[in-house]
């Protein structure tokens, strides 16, 4: 294991532990609604965006328990998205990570109420545990409310479902995915910027590179899902062939589309050398992100 995995496996292992003291005890009422909450944001997966969000701090100088808030808020919401995302009326997914979808498991509406508690408990965690005293906090929250709306993920996912069965080029392809899943993890990286009070300049680098990885994550998402093992990745792969929907292999081929994730990692790391601080880990995450497995 390099030591840069090594760090992501501490950071990993000590978020479990800090995510898991914030969420609702399961025996308390509503004790259903809140083992539907423990089951889908407890249910693993990589957490990519905490981990952005420490290697951001890292590289900031800021102390893990001072991003702690930013990162359970922003995985939270992630979570929630995705008990939405797996929903018939959405993508109509029965596997997620390897267990049944959250509607499988609890129903649909409780499942849609998890999802809604999930935001609520995201911004619950930032009022309360961010500097009351600094503007940096407020900055920080709106910035994260932004990247969840109707002007990121929310707003990709209406885009989303729209296009599916349509003809839509690769420009409208890309804005879909800026929103849907870029907004989000450029949060996990902006965020901690705002926080540590960053110049204006430090942050629209950190923002470019959070805007290329995003995409990156995206169009690597999408290869995966046309040459990924289902049973590695924790979900039924070609879901999105079988929904009509434009991805980047579909519409560019294996090959570019690769060739696309290289050229975005290589912007990505090009911002990073342009901001001030030790952003190895960054720089390490960029390739991450388009050589995983899952």
């Amino acid at each position: 294991m390099s030591d840069y995995s090594a760090r992501i496996a501490g950071w990993q292992e000590r978020f479990d532990d800090a995510l898991a003291a914030r969420l609702p005890g399961e025996a308390e009422e509503p004790a259903t609604l809140h083992r539907a909450m423990t089951y889908s944001a407890l249910s693993g997966g990589k957490r990519f965006r905490p981990v952005l969000a420490y290697a951001t701090g890292q590289a900031l100088d800021l102390e893990e328990v001072e991003v702690d808030p930013v990162a359970i808020a922003i995985e939270l919401i992630h979570a929630y998205s995705l008990i939405h995302d797996d929903l018939p009326a959405m993508d109509d997914d029965d596997l997620r990570r390897g267990r049944p979808t959250c509607h499988k498991v609890f129903g649909e509406a409780t499942a849609i109420l998890a999802g809604d508690a999930l935001q609520a408990l995201a911004f619950d965690v930032l009022a309360r545990e961010l500097p009351a005293d600094r503007s940096s906090s407020l900055r920080a929250i709106r910035s994260i409310a932004r990247a969840c709306g109707s002007t990121g993920m929310a707003g990709g996912q209406a885009l989303d479902l729209a296009a599916v069965g349509r003809d839509i080029d690769v420009e409208d392809l890309k804005t879909m995915h800026r929103l849907k899943t870029g907004a989000l993890i450029r949060a996990s990286v902006t965020a901690p910027c705002i926080l540590a009070d960053s110049g204006a300049d430090h942050i629209a680098h950190l923002a470019a590179y959070g805007d290329c990885i995003g995409l990156a994550f995206q169009v690597h998402d999408d290869i995966l899902d046309v040459t990924g093992d289902s049973e590695l990745i924790g979900k039924n792969t070609c879901a999105d062939a079988a929904l009509d929907k434009p991805t980047f292999p579909s519409m560019l081929g294996l090959d570019a589309s690769r060739r696309y994730a290289r050229e975005l990692r290589d912007q990505a790391v090009t911002h990073l050398e342009q901001a001030p601080g030790d952003s190895s880990m960054l720089t390490w995450l960029a390739s991450y992100v388009i050589s995983r497995d899952r």
